[in-house]
């Protein structure tokens, strides 16, 4: 029979744990100073835009009396709405041809032998790592020449297919399970079928994600559509610059327009990351 002794009754304990935390602390530490990095110049757009005109340029973090007033202007002097509308359908024309395209190309490189494939999978992920400034100046005369400046559709064509997107999903085609595909081939099913039936159901979760990150790529894009729309009422990247030349130092304005044209990013993060990240939790090969 033993006892506890009660010398040791209240005692902290020490050891291995406590260690461990204390060595975390520092990368934690960086972790918080990155995120708040990282969050305050959005976090200062959005405290800039709510202030009256006045107090633009006030240098105090923390919002003072709010006001209306910035959004009011934007929304009474460019058409904004309208240019939200149009970056929306142009950025989720593109996600959705590009992630069909990933579905079609990513599944014939990772599922089907063919003379040359190594060599085209190269080239084809190879013309992702050439630099966009490089096949600007060639997709722009190909634009002209096909009349489609100042078209949204000049925007979207040469940006239909995405190699990123191609290779993302081919990592995941290589680790599906060769015994479910094994076994819809039994039951009758052609390789067509066998993809839209039994591989994309199971990429669900993996095709979310990058449809997302497809989606705010097409919407952060600046350089192609500047260069070919001219129109400042089109698209919102190219609207916000001329009204950024137009106001001048009404920073309040742009600072407003700029929150508006972040909106539709920052609502799509909250109401699709759950579902997302559900997914990625449930999903499973049965």
């Amino acid at each position: 029979m033993t006892t506890a002794d009660p010398t040791n009754a209240g005692r902290p304990r020490t050891g291995p744990a406590w260690t461990l935390k204390l060595r975390t602390v520092p990368s934690h530490v960086l972790l918080i100073a990155l995120a708040v990095a990282s969050i305050f110049p959005v976090y200062w757009m959005f405290v800039t835009a709510f202030r009256p005109s006045s107090g633009a340029l006030s240098v105090n973090p923390l919002p003072g009396p709010l006001s209306l007033e910035n959004f009011q202007y934007v929304l009474t002097t460019i058409p904004i709405a309208g240019m939200l509308a149009n970056t929306f359908g142009m950025s989720l024309t593109l996600a959705a041809s590009q992630l069909l395209v990933a579905i079609l190309a990513s599944y014939g490189f990772a599922r089907w032998d063919f003379a040359g494939k190594k060599a085209l999978y190269l080239l084809f992920v190879g013309s992702w790592l050439v630099p966009f400034q490089v096949t600007m100046i060639p997709n722009y005369l190909l634009i002209s020449q096909l009349g489609l400046l100042n078209t949204i559709t000049g925007v979207v064509l040469p940006q239909l297919c995405s190699a990123f997107a191609v290779m993302m999903l081919r990592q995941h085609l290589e680790a599906f399970p060769q015994d479910l595909l094994d076994a819809a081939q039994m039951d009758g099913r052609s390789s067509w079928r066998s993809l839209w039936e039994v591989v994309v159901p199971n990429l669900r979760p993996a095709l979310a994600a990058l449809g997302i990150m497809l989606f705010i790529s097409a919407w952060n894009e600046y350089l192609w559509p500047s260069l070919i729309m001219q129109k400042s009422d089109a698209l919102i990247q190219v609207g916000i610059r001329a009204f950024l030349g137009a106001e001048g130092n009404n920073w309040g304005a742009i600072m407003a327009a700029s929150s508006l044209a972040c909106l539709p990013i920052f609502l799509i993060y909250i109401f699709l990351q759950r579902y997302v990240v559900d997914a990625f939790i449930r999903s499973g090969l049965k």
